[in-house]
């Protein structure tokens, strides 16, 4: 009798750790989509549109998710940071600034 109360709970730990490792209780993380967009800088025209502002770079024009942020660089030349999402044509934008003289449009087309 001593023995198997000795064996229980030693049985108790083994059968639990086979029922864990066959079932594990964490799934797998997933990444976020946004996960993978990374930060980028480019360059560009303000442009209003109506009441909606795009953002217009030599390439293309770019719906801007978070408009309050261009507000009053209405028609400047600027460098914006963000998160682009070329598969829906936006931009998520985190910072704009007024190029410098050395990123002037006329050097940026080079």
């Amino acid at each position: 009798m001593k023995t198997f109360l000795l064996a229980f709970p030693f049985l108790c730990f083994a059968a639990g750790g086979i029922a864990f490792a066959q079932n594990p209780s964490k799934p797998v993380p997933q990444q976020h989509p946004a996960a993978k967009i990374q930060l980028t800088s480019m360059m560009g025209t303000v442009r209003e549109d109506g009441e909606r502002l795009t953002f217009v770079t030599d390439q293309r024009a770019w719906n801007v998710d978070n408009q309050e942020i261009l507000k009053g660089h209405e028609g400047h030349y600027v460098r914006v940071n963000g998160h682009v999402y070329p598969d829906k044509g936006s931009i998520q934008i985190t910072q704009v600034t007024m190029p410098t003289a050395s990123e002037s449009r006329k050097n940026d087309l080079r």
